[in-house]
Order: structure tokens, then C-alpha cells, then sequence
């Protein structure tokens, strides 16, 4: 006899975990091409999975599939990502991470350190999604390219700057919070509605 399947099961790999998931194949894909000193086709790759962050988020809504499971899916893509790009920068551009290691040190513990809050708080990744994370991902994503293509460092150091305050503000927002919640816009909308609540 056939075993029905669960339709809360199927539903979790839908199209925007799935443009997700991408990040998790991609990332073994991206050390080995950095590994192997192939720099166009890490930054091609990186690109797509780059793309796919954009394009999850924005898919799951706009088919009204948006759901806790795919907000944590997330957010430990992002953190597998960030660190992918860490290790593999080291590989492929060693000269230009050692001179700014200061700032790479900044975008990695911009990715660690709210991922830990959430854990020693409440046990799991946060997955608020902020509008400071998704500028700070954006320009971190646009800086890199410039930066490694031989264009200006100083985008990269602002957007290292960008993603440590984007940091301490989910670690704030992490604080207030008495349980974990997704999707939370900014520290604004957190502190408006912990007032509401007095």
C-alpha cells in the first residue's frame, strides 16, 4: 500500500526553499572552485547563489508561501554562505584578505554573532530579515565584486561597517524579544511593539 504523503511536508520544499536550498548545494561547489584557483567561475556561481537570496524571499511572497521553516532555512544559508566566502576569498585573493583582514573580520562576526545571540537565547538561528541585513548583504555582495575585479576597496570597508550595525541591531532586537519571531523589519517596529504591550 502506497504511503500518503504528509501535505505539511511536501509544502516545505516549495519554490523559495528550494531557490534556498540552492546556497546549501552551491557552497561545497564554491570551495572547490576557489580551492582549485578558479576565480571567474567562483564569481560566477557566487552570483547565482547571490541571486537566489534575492529571489527567495521576494517568490515566497509573492505566492503567499511564506513560513517559519523557509525563514530559518534561510538563515542558516546566509550563515553557510558567509562563511563559504570567507574561507574562499582567502584562497583565491590571500594578498587583498591579509590587508583587509580588519574588515573581513567585521562582515564574518557580522554574520556569527547574531546567529549565536539567537542561540544562547532561544535555542535556534534568528531569522528576522531586517532591512539594514538586506542593505548590508547588498552592499557587501556589490562590494566584493568591485574590490576582487581590481575596482576601489572603499566600498568593502563601508559595507563591512553596514553589516556589523546591521548585527548589533538583530542582537538588540534579540534582547527585547521574549520569543523568537520572523520577518521583524528593525529595531523600530520591535520597540514600538514592546511599548504597545505595557
Amino acid at each position: 500500500m502506497m504511503k500518503m504523503l504528509d501535505p505539511n511536508e511536501t509544502s516545505k520544499w516549495n519554490l523559495p526553499n528550494l531557490l534556498t536550498g540552492f546556497r546549501f548545494v552551491a557552497a561545497p561547489f564554491l570551495l572547490w572552485l576557489a580551492w582549485n584557483g578558479y576565480a571567474v567561475a567562483f564569481m560566477i556561481l557566487l552570483a547565482v547563489a547571490f541571486l537566489t537570496d534575492l529571489l527567495d524571499g521576494w517568490t515566497a511572497r509573492l505566492t503567499g508561501q511564506v513560513s517559519e521553516f523557509g525563514a530559518v532555512l534561510d538563515s542558516w544559508a546566509d550563515v553557510i554562505t558567509y562563511l563559504t566566502i570567507a574561507l574562499s576569498c582567502w584562497w583565491l585573493w590571500p594578498e587583498i584578505v591579509a590587508r583587509e583582514w580588519f574588515y573581513v573580520i567585521l562582515i564574518v562576526a557580522s554574520c556569527l554573532l547574531p546567529s549565536a545571540a539567537g542561540l544562547l537565547k532561544f535555542g535556534r538561528f534568528t531569522s528576522y530579515h531586517t532591512w539594514s541585513v538586506k542593505l548590508a548583504a547588498a552592499s557587501m555582495g556589490g562590494s566584493l565584486y568591485l574590490m576582487f575585479l581590481g575596482g576601489p576597496i572603499w566600498p568593502f570597508r563601508v559595507a563591512a561597517v553596514i553589516c556589523i550595525l546591521a548585527a548589533f541591531e538583530e542582537i538588540v532586537i534579540t534582547l527585547l524579544l521574549k520569543n523568537p519571531r520572523s520577518d521583524v523589519r528593525s529595531l523600530w517596529h520591535v520597540v514600538r511593539k514592546v511599548k504597545g504591550e505595557r
